[in-house]
């Protein structure tokens, strides 16, 4: 009994999904227009200050991912609420989300190959 538990621990951990799994959700361009127009969102640029001005989604606040201030930045929004997370091209949103996971969040919302495939 005691091996049959053991397996199916770790085929749970081979194949299961884990919390960070479930928190984080990667959407196409059109949902993530759509999520992100029903209302306010908490919505965030995680490029840096450059990127960000040279065009960025209306609303989005400007949260580097590489800055040392990112966590308490984050810290300042509502855990319990939708973030809405992009970059460029959808690699360091990935990471962001995977931290933001960390710090408690509960549902992220990853814009698909990011800004560039937004427009």
């Amino acid at each position: 009994m005691k091996q049959i538990i053991i397996i199916m621990s770790i085929i749970s951990m081979l194949f299961g999904t884990t919390s960070q799994d479930s928190a984080i959700k990667v959407l196409a361009p059109t949902e993530y227009k759509t999520q992100i127009e029903k209302g306010k969102v908490q919505l965030v640029d995680v490029r840096t200050p450059n990127e960000y001005q040279s065009g960025h989604i209306k609303n989005a606040q400007n949260i580097d991912f590489n800055a040392p201030s990112f966590a308490s930045q984050f810290e300042k929004l509502d855990k319990e609420k939708p973030v809405y997370v992009y970059c460029r091209s959808g690699m360091r949103s990935a990471q962001a989300s995977k931290k933001l996971v960390a710090m408690g969040f509960k549902e992220i919302y990853d814009l698909r190959g990011g800004y560039l495939n937004w427009k």
